[in-house]
């Protein structure tokens, strides 16, 4: 309370109201960024994408980010066993502490659902949260091959999820596709322009417009960061 000069008593009441959604995960990063003003990093971050047209899908393939889940962080794990141990839990090994063999998704950040896994079974996969052939309209197809490798293969973009929800995305953008489970959208939408930041890949009008839509739902969204560098060790090739 502050007195006045006449004496009467102004009463001064502040309500802050927060809505939003979760914390980011922050799965595969060295941490998050600030949580900035308005909605956040995130919503910042999305704002400062290159917004330009999709580049001709023409000549893409998965070869061209180089051999599947290649051991780019050199520490004798490939990258989907990496994930894997990232992001279930009760993890189990075929031998030593590398090759997975089972595990649960719990719970699976597209679905909210329960997955067990176990090596064998296409009941999980490893998603590029930024697709590869997105990525490749998007810029990726007038880079060197390390760095199209670096990104396949990169923590920051890769996560754990159920198998049929990450075959309906296909290789869809926020624009297309966001997962079932509305509560992870915060998180989705975020890791998506944190790899979209980093790697320097534009986004379509349509894209930028989808994900400051969901961005300005979630009150200080963070920015995750980290991951892999955007080069991918000399001894990597790429058709």
């Amino acid at each position: 309370m502050a007195r006045l000069r006449d004496g009467a008593v102004l009463a001064v009441v502040v309500i802050f109201a927060v809505a939003g959604c979760k914390d980011l995960q922050d799965k595969g990063s060295s941490g998050a960024q600030g949580t900035g003003g308005g909605g956040g990093a995130a919503l910042t971050a999305a704002e400062s994408l290159t917004v330009k047209g999709r580049a001709p899908k023409t000549g893409y393939s998965r070869e061209k980010f180089g051999s599947a889940w290649a051991d780019t962080d050199s520490n004798s794990c490939d990258t989907r066993d990496d994930i894997l141990k990232r992001d279930l839990k009760e993890v189990k090994f075929t031998d030593g502490d590398c090759k997975v063999s089972s595990g649960v998704l719990e719970p699976d950040p597209y679905s909210g659902k329960e997955i067990t896994y176990k090596r064998g079974r296409s009941l999980v996969d490893i998603d590029h949260l930024v697709a590869l052939s997105d990525a490749w309209q998007t810029g990726a197809k007038y880079w060197d091959a390390s760095k199209r490798i670096a990104l396949a293969n990169d923590p920051l973009n890769l996560l754990a999820v159920d198998a049929s929800a990450n075959r309906g995305k296909g290789d869809g953008d926020t624009a297309t596709w966001l997962p079932p489970d509305k509560s992870y959208r915060c998180t989705y939408v975020a890791a998506q322009v944190a790899v979209k930041k980093k790697y320097g890949l534009w986004v379509t009008a349509a894209e930028k417009a989808a994900m400051k839509k969901v961005l300005t739902t979630c009150s200080g969204q963070k920015l995750p960061a980290g991951g892999n560098p955007t080069k991918a060790p000399s001894r990597f090739k790429a058709r």
